[in-house]
């Protein structure tokens, strides 16, 4: 199969971009990728071809950090603080959940995703009741690339005096037994298309004791581990109280860094800390829209890759952000640190279309497989229309994608070699009755749980 007519860009090694581009793929690998003329040249003439005339081709998107079952609430907690946010709304209705309610609610955040771009995805933590095996079925049927990360937890909550309901904690014996479970039913499933990653709970949540014994069973079985770190001040505070340490002095005593650690937020770090990211070859995945929705504060981002870290990019959850569309994200990316540095040359378009493809890629140890457009790797990639007002012109397409274009530009979706997404219509999944059965879950689910979710303004 031929891809042609478009503009690629790669962000192979040379970041090159290619006007007049074609893609060859054969199974799920590209094997040819340049000008049209000399991909139809090299390429047998009877190959089937596909004609993205005016589009703009890319890399999959890598989304690092994911809550799929918050999508089925989404906008349940808006402007609200963190502990209002956890305690009073989102740990409740979770806490309500059935597997029904988590695999819908898995469904609706990737057939959003695909719609959007994002060809991989790292989901941080599955609990007991949500039922992974249905959650899993689900990635695999969509035709999604995906790291589902088992939450692991021994302490009942990590914010002080604030106790989780009680549907959300678990037995930790059953829920790491679990992870090991999922891991050897699931893990290199779809074709390769499926990790199984440790999503332990932040400090607070887990005792060093139950994170050294996950690090341990991780390095044994080549696991992928996320979590929470330093996201709000209150985490600083308590791993100072708790340990005397600064947050990654924390998660380097008890193992938990390296280059199968993939850490969301790290918003208040120091110094040390980035130098020890950048030394020990941990991962960190920045979620601007959600640390700016919640307060929480701006991650130091700059910093972290002028030290070298792999910073790759997250839109966290419906409720914290609201919408699962990375190249929203992309350009926030951009703006926030430009604004807060008072510099507008820092953070670059280039450098966060690298954080949403090849960093995100890194992060999930897949960058020799996904992440650029280069032949020998995947076939993930995603086609935008540019043929929309608010993309004319478009002298430069890495700036058009990220501070122009958004979700819903995407016309064309391919993951593993495979069309998922087709003029806007993703063809391995039923949309009419995700959105049907999403709407009637989430009403059922809100009256079972008492009202205060609606409107704050008066409905006639």
């Amino acid at each position: 199969m031929i891809f042609e007519n478009a503009t690629l860009i790669t962000v192979d090694a040379e970041r090159r971009i290619i006007r007049d581009g074609a893609i060859a793929v054969s199974g799920s690998r590209i094997v040819g990728i340049g000008k049209k003329r000399d991909i139809r040249a090299e390429f047998a003439s009877d190959r089937e071809r596909v004609d993205l005339q005016g589009m703009l081709v890319i890399p999959g998107l890598v989304n690092t950090h994911v809550h799929l079952t918050q999508a089925l609430i989404r906008g349940c907690a808006d402007d609200l603080g963190l502990i209002d946010f956890l305690v009073k709304r989102v740990w409740v209705l979770m806490g309500n959940y059935d597997h029904d309610d988590a695999r819908l609610s898995a469904e609706l955040c990737i057939l959003e995703m695909l719609k959007a771009g994002t060809t991989a995805f790292v989901e941080s933590m599955l609990v007991l009741h949500y039922g992974f095996d249905g959650i899993a079925r689900a990635v695999e049927s969509a035709g999604i690339r995906a790291a589902l990360s088992k939450t692991v937890m021994d302490l009942p909550s990590y914010i002080e005096g604030h106790p989780m309901h009680p549907g959300m904690v678990e037995d930790p014996e059953a829920a790491f037994q679990e992870a090991l479970d999922m891991h050897a039913k699931w893990d290199g499933a779809a074709g390769g298309r499926i990790q199984v990653w440790f999503g332990p709970r932040t400090p607070g949540g887990c005792s060093p004791e139950l994170y050294r014994q996950m690090m341990a069973a991780a390095r044994e079985r080549d696991m992928g581990v996320t979590m929470h770190l330093a996201e709000v001040q209150e985490d600083v505070r308590y791993i100072r109280q708790q340990y005397g340490m600064r947050p990654v002095e924390f998660v380097e005593s008890v193992g938990m860094v390296g280059p199968r650690v993939l850490l969301a937020h790290t918003v208040w770090l120091d110094e040390q800390d980035i130098q020890r990211l950048a030394e020990t070859g941990t991962h960190v995945t920045h979620n601007p829209i959600s640390n700016s929705k919640l307060a929480s504060g701006i991650a130091p981002v700059p910093a972290l890759l002028a030290a070298g870290v792999n910073v790759s990019l997250g839109t966290d959850a419906g409720t914290c952000n609201n919408t699962y569309d990375l190249i929203h994200d992309m350009r926030w990316a951009s703006a926030l640190h430009k604004v807060n540095h008072l510099d507008p040359t820092i953070v670059p378009c280039e450098t966060v279309l690298e954080m949403a493809t090849i960093n995100g890629a890194k992060a999930m140890g897949l960058e020799d497989e996904i992440g650029s457009l280069e032949v020998g790797k995947r076939a993930d990639f995603v086609a935008l229309d540019m043929d929309k007002p608010h993309l004319v012109p478009a002298p430069d397409p890495v700036s058009a994608l990220v501070f122009a274009a958004n979700g819903s530009d995407v016309d064309t979706v391919v993951i593993d070699g495979q069309i998922v997404v087709r003029q806007r219509q993703v063809l391995t999944m039923d949309e009419e009755r995700i959105l049907g059965q999403a709407r009637e879950r989430a009403e059922r689910l809100y009256h079972r749980v008492g009202g205060g979710y609606g409107p704050r303004w008066p409905v006639l």
